[in-house]
């Protein structure tokens, strides 16, 4: 039996196209990264239908992110096994762009956002690892064990070597930048990685401190510290890309492998560091700059944009570069301005997805409930977003506005605290003693988680359609799990009874003869009639006031708009579900016909107030057995529609399903005919 990896990734091969699709696949921390041939064959709902698959985010013309989550790698390695898709995992040396090359101008611009994060985020595993060593230091620190920001000479062994554990991520930086970002335009990633390496040697330090001019090849060389420096390396990597594209025009490509490499490091490294260094220190100071004159006019009003920008910046990939100036700046002042405020978007986000766990345990929603669990853990123990940005946030319509007002109240705390991050980490609840004062700091994100939690849990993070549908959906596969164990239940009792009987005829030395058996509505060629199970006047389904049951998502049937106050059992059968509210029942019918019946529109939310269940699951009814009754007149009173779909929802397994409109119906009118298909010919 195919493992849920294996067949959640032939469903996304399926959803996209088939494999003849696609032209190249790649991951990242978090999403499985397409390009495709025509964008138009995927079929987005399909594909958002698997639980796994936490959200599908069209890139370009031709690119696709599915964002899968943590265990995005599992899921690409059994993709990549798949029959014509083992091909199109990731080649480093190829040397072309894995966005599928530039195709217009705004096809630029996804690309230039796609490089920012693509660059960052397979360096996101030692980052977040980093700062979570950070968190211990600052720990002892807040005990006393240790002086957090202490010379290193002044500190005990163990902790200096604790320093250089978390140390040699940011020291090093610049060289994985230079790996992910040649990597991501198709440059080989060791030469990238070579470029800025060359400017953190001992060789290199020795020509003078940052700031000194030196000559080199006749030339004043301008020195600096490009320890922790993202912009440089990034800059570099570009002017690879074009370095060795130009090499390879007129290098013979028998000897490429070597002369490529050669040349490349001949040619960038001085160009790194006469030029490209210091134009890239330069952004970076001169973003930190403009950030650094908001704060010192207003840290209060920094402490509120940062928060309100950070939910537009991360879909795009534009934070990475603020996650830059906020090493730099704790390299250069010791201390980050920006960290702090973040933190209130980063638990706003979680408080939504909180928001939305809260919901689905109410509503029984299984995928909503792995989805928002998956996010809220990621977020509250990691401070990673994107699981709860991509999972919840940008699926659902309504969720920014349950996001923003959190992202607010909690920036306004922070700036009233003037929090200030003394280490870069990640913004989670193991982090808290980073900021200073953590108290204020801890203050604000508690109101910005809360602020949006409750937001959400009383508002709801849909719009009416989107609710209405996934409740739906809820019902639609609580039926069918129910009818599962009901049919598992049913083949077991069938089994010992004839087990029993076998036994029975055997000792009387008899031979007994089994009763023919009922014909079913299930059996080719039976018509069925079903019957009205409540009073009232029988309208088409289109004319529910309600998109799902009038767009027979759930099943055929007809609309009763009622007169009575009970619903009774059309025939015999067995009551599959009943709702503890009352609104709605499920019943299988002995001739195989499976109906819902479900009281007004949206009365789920009367919470039971007006209606009396009066049978129980499983139980075994006969024709005219009440199963609920209701208070019409408080179904009204309370604002919504009485119509009641009687749907079968077991259509698929019928020929037709036709409903009898347009008359009044007293209880057991034939009111739905079911018609079996015939049988097929030899």
């Amino acid at each position: 039996m195919a493992s849920k990896t294996i067949v959640t990734s032939q469903h996304i091969i399926d959803k996209i196209g088939g494999a003849e699709n696609v032209t190249s696949l790649t991951h990242c921390a978090t999403r499985l990264r397409f390009q495709l041939r025509d964008q138009s064959k995927v079929d987005m709902v399909a594909l958002e239908s698997d639980p796994a698959v936490l959200g599908v985010v069209p890139q370009g013309t031709t690119g696709l992110q599915v964002v899968m989550g943590g265990g995005v790698a599992d899921y690409y390695g059994a993709i990549i096994k798949e029959p014509g898709m083992g091909n199109l995992s990731e080649d480093k040396s190829s040397g072309t762009k894995e966005y599928g090359g530039v195709r217009g101008k705004s096809s630029r611009v996804d690309f230039a956002f796609e490089f920012l994060s693509d660059t960052f985020r397979p360096i996101l595993w030692a980052l977040l690892g980093a700062s979570l060593i950070i968190t211990l230091l600052v720990l002892a620190d807040t005990f006393g064990l240790q002086d957090f920001r202490a010379p290193m000479d002044e500190q005990p062994d163990s902790y200096v070597f604790m320093h250089a554990m978390w140390r040699s991520v940011f020291y090093f930086l610049p060289i994985m930048v230079g790996a992910t970002a040649a990597r991501k335009l198709g440059a080989n990633e060791w030469v990238g990685a070579a470029i800025p390496a060359a400017l953190l040697t001992p060789e290199f330090l020795s020509l003078g401190s940052a700031g000194d001019t030196v000559t080199v090849f006749g030339l004043p060389m301008v020195l600096n510290d490009y320890s922790g420096q993202v912009f440089p390396p990034l800059i570099a990597a570009i002017g690879l890309f074009w370095a060795e594209k130009g090499l390879k025009k007129i290098i013979p490509a028998a000897v490429q492998m070597v002369f490529v490499p050669f040349f490349s490091l001949l040619i960038m490294i001085p160009a790194t560091a006469f030029l490209l260094g210091p134009f890239g220190i330069g952004i970076g100071n001169g973003i930190s700059d403009m950030l650094f004159w908001v704060n010192d006019l207003s840290p209060f009003i920094l402490a509120i944009i940062v928060p309100l920008l950070y939910p537009f910046l991360v879909p795009l990939g534009l934070h990475w570069p603020l996650n830059a100036i906020m090493i730099q700046n704790i390299a250069t002042l010791g201390y980050d301005f920006i960290q702090g405020p973040m933190g209130a978007w980063n638990f706003a986000c979680f408080g939504v997805v909180t928001g939305v766990f809260v919901l689905s345990i109410r509503e029984r929603n299984k995928a909503m409930r792995q989805v928002s669990l998956g996010g809220m853990l990621a977020g509250l123990l990691g401070g990673i977003s994107e699981p709860s940005l991509y999972g919840v946030l940008l699926r659902f319509k309504k969720t920014y506005y349950r996001l923003l007002p959190g992202c607010f109240v909690g920036g306004v705390v922070m700036g009233i605290f003037d929090v200030k991050a003394y280490a870069f980490v990640f913004t989670s609840l193991l982090t808290i003693p980073a900021m200073d004062p953590w108290g204020g700091y801890t203050i604000g994100i508690a109101a910005a988680f809360l602020t949006s939690m409750l937001l959400v849990i009383v508002l709801d993070y849909r719009t009416k359609d989107e609710r209405d549908e996934i409740h739906a959906q809820i019902e639609a596969e609580l039926a069918e799990a129910n009818e599962a164990e009901d049919e598992r239940i049913d083949a077991a009792e069938n089994i010992t009874a004839a087990s029993a009987g076998a036994g029975t005829a055997g000792a009387a030395g008899a031979v007994a003869t089994a009763p023919a058996p009922t014909k079913t509505a299930l059996e080719a060629g039976t018509v069925t009639m079903i019957t009205a199970p409540l009073e009232g006047k029988v309208i088409a389904l289109s004319e529910v006031p309600d998109p799902v049951f009038a767009g027979e998502a759930l099943g055929k049937g007809v609309g009763i708009e009622p007169t009575g106050d009970t619903v009774v059992a059309p025939a015999a059968g067995k009551v599959l579900t009943v709702q503890k509210t009352g609104h709605a029942v499920g019943l299988r019918l002995d001739n195989g016909v499976e109906l819902l019946i479900h009281i007004g529109i949206d009365t789920v939310n009367m919470a039971g107030d007006g209606f009396e269940v009066l049978v129980e699951k499983k139980q075994q009814v006969s024709a005219g057995t009440p199963l609920v009754r209701f208070d019409l007149a408080k179904i009204k009173a309370a604002g919504y529609s009485a119509v009641t779909p009687v749907l079968v929802v077991n259509t698929k397994k019928f020929a037709t399903v036709e409903g009898h409109t347009g008359a009044q119906a007293s209880i057991g009118d034939e009111i739905i005919t079911v018609t079996a298909p015939e049988a097929e010919t030899a």
